[in-house]
């Protein structure tokens, strides 16, 4: 981080500045910042169809698909992190750089992330009051789930395998796993 790889602690401030000039991405936790990999041939067939099959539902609506490019920043905790697939449907959130009121949030599962996804990410994006559905999508097997936010606040789990529909309930979206997973080698 040249000059600032010295220092323990970043700022937001100094966090976007200083990934406006990288080349590879970084989450932010709390002023510490961490590389992100690369992912796997199949880890972007699946983010790719994805963003592909919701962008053409979403057409006109006034919701936009953003792909593991944008941040989503979960302010109370002083965090961003890159999901794969995010959507937004909030007129107010249009920060360059980063979302702020997401509504659905995607993240392909890797070996290497799946443990921080399924655990930490799961809790912390239920923080955002905007977000109605997160979804775990896995790149060894056809399968998906989908943790919902009720009425009540509270989350129910639904899990789809095989050849079955997805439903995105909040958007009212639908992809099928034949979709999400097209021309991806499991």
């Amino acid at each position: 981080m040249s000059n600032q790889a010295l220092k323990s602690v970043l700022t937001v401030e100094e966090y976007l500045h200083y990934e406006e000039l990288s080349d590879i991405r970084h989450e932010y936790i709390q002023g510490q910042v961490y590389a992100m990999s690369g992912g796997s041939r199949e880890h972007d067939l699946i983010s790719v169809n994805i963003i592909t099959g919701l962008k053409t539902q979403l057409r006109g609506s006034g919701c936009r698909v953003f792909s593991g490019n944008m941040k989503v920043r979960i302010k109370q905790l002083d965090l961003f992190y890159y999901p794969d697939v995010s959507i937004s449907c909030d007129p107010q959130d249009r920060q360059k750089y980063f979302l702020e009121s997401p509504c659905l949030i995607f993240e392909v599962l890797s070996p290497s992330t799946e443990r921080i996804d399924r655990h930490e990410k799961l809790i912390n994006y239920r923080e955002l009051d905007s977000l109605q559905e997160y979804v775990l999508v896995s790149q060894t097997e056809k399968k998906v789930e989908v943790y919902r936010r009720g009425d009540r606040g509270d989350w129910t789990l639904a899990t789809f395998v095989q050849n079955e529909i997805v439903e995105f309930q909040s958007l009212g979206l639908q992809l099928s796993l034949s979709d999400i997973y097209d021309e991806v080698e499991l």
